[in-house]
């Protein structure tokens, strides 16, 4: 019996350090994804409320750095440069700190790769870029701390934080048209490399228009000639095959077979192998 009662106590221990229990938080944490532009902005924070507080000047103190939000640092990631400040931002994720004042928030992206914790001081070497925005007072009060992505056009959007009765902007900058002109040159300029391979191959594996595929795939190859593709060369020795051209596949199966080996590629190096032994040249 006693050991009996003993197990049992052993199981409710368990039971109750495994057993966890779950409220609320106080900040709850929020996450934005907005497209600005061609832009990917995502901003991660946690979001506290006045909760019959004075908060700016008070909870929030005018003139030393705020975290701004609760919790883990806010973070803001893009998926390409921006320009904030007049200062570019490389692509990536940065921590977001504020100095509020009764008039101005200067506000400052940083990148010291923490997650957690306010420095007391900024270092200078991890301040990726700095925006003041004039602090405007709102003729109503916002319980909870937002920051939100508004004024959104192709090249650029306003970074907007509100809380209690004060609303501060910055404007972000994004290189759309740098982007869309790319695009436009690329598409203009005709098919890439990895077009007309894959249709080259399609064509080959439907049993389409060989001719049309061995056009294609000759012009994959040749358009890189200066970093061959050892599985561009497979392809053009089969398609060549199946087009009569004999000797054009062997000479793309040498290549691919070559390329093959430098790269370690153990089942290139079979198929080029026995390809090139069914065509008698091996």
């Amino acid at each position: 019996m006693k050991k009996l009662l003993l197990l049992f106590m052993a199981f409710a221990t368990v039971s109750m350090v495994n057993a966890q229990v779950k409220t609320p938080a106080p900040s709850p944490f929020s996450k934005v994804e907005q497209k600005v532009g061609l832009t990917d902005v995502t901003l991660e924070y946690s979001r506290p409320s006045v909760k019959g507080r004075t908060v700016f000047g008070d909870l929030v103190p005018y003139g030393k750095i705020w975290r701004t939000g609760a919790n883990a640092r806010t973070k803001i990631t893009f998926s390409t440069d921006v320009t904030v400040g007049g200062t570019e931002l490389k692509a990536g994720s940065y921590s977001i700190f504020s100095i509020p004042t009764a008039e101005s928030w200067e506000v400052i992206f940083y990148n010291d790769g923490k997650q957690f914790g306010t420095p007391s001081e900024l270092d200078a070497q991890f301040v990726a870029a700095k925006a003041t925005g004039k602090a405007y007072p709102i003729p109503f009060s916002v319980e909870t701390f937002t920051i939100d992505l508004n004024n959104l056009t192709n090249s650029g959007a306003r970074l907007e934080f509100i809380w209690e009765k004060t609303w501060v902007g910055i404007d972000i900058e994004v290189p759309t048209d740098k982007g869309v002109m790319a695009s436009i040159k690329n598409v203009m300029s005709g098919p890439g490399a990895n077009d007309y391979f894959q249709s080259a191959v399609y064509f080959l594996q439907e049993g389409k228009d060989i001719k049309k595929a061995q056009k294609w795939i000759d012009k994959a190859v040749e358009m890189t000639k200066d970093q061959p593709r050892f599985w561009f060369l497979r392809q053009q020795s089969l398609i060549h095959a199946k087009a009569g051209d004999k000797a054009g596949a062997i000479a793309a199966a040498k290549k691919s077979l070559a390329g093959a080996e430098a790269a370690g590629n153990a089942d290139y190096v079979k198929m080029n192998k026995d390809s090139l032994k069914e065509w008698g040249a091996l």
